[in-house]
């Protein structure tokens, strides 16, 4: 399937820019209008909209209903379509902050790789941080004041 892309009508205005009518949108994803405007009073879809009321779609707006169209087509009723893009909405959202995560302790890593090896060890104390036991694995403790 053919996905919509900014770039190839309009060369820089980004996925979400909301720049099509009803009518383009509509024949864009082989869909009535009437379909366009059921699944947004469902809660599905929310276009932009102009100063006097009408509908703009985004790229990103076509793509969501052709994968609403591909998935009714295929015998999924609408609630179940709600329920698969809620779950689409949350992992993509749990896979951003696992990667923020990520890029967080890769610095905490290296800022601990850091002071470690800029600390002189003094002999007979123990250091004030440990190499892990298992990989992935940092232990950090203070010693009692």
């Amino acid at each position: 399937m053919t996905r919509v892309t900014s770039d190839r009508f309009f060369g820089a205005p980004g996925p979400d820019a909301a720049v099509f009518v009803i009518s383009v949108a509509a024949e864009l994803t082989g869909l009535h209008p009437q379909t366009l405007r059921t699944y947004e009073r469902m809660g599905l879809i929310t276009p932009g909209r102009t100063g006097g009321g009408g509908r703009r779609y985004s790229p990103r707006d076509i793509d969501l209903l052709r994968e609403i169209s591909d998935l009714t087509s295929t015998g999924i009723g609408i609630e179940g379509v709600r329920r698969i893009l809620e779950l689409e909405n949350r992992l993509a959202a749990l896979s951003a902050r696992h990667e923020e995560l990520i890029a967080e302790l890769e610095a905490t890593r290296e800022a601990l790789r850091q002071a470690v090896a800029g600390r002189p060890r003094q002999p007979g104390k123990l250091p004030a941080v440990r190499p892990p036991d298992r990989p992935g694995q940092v232990v950090v403790w203070r010693r009692g004041r």
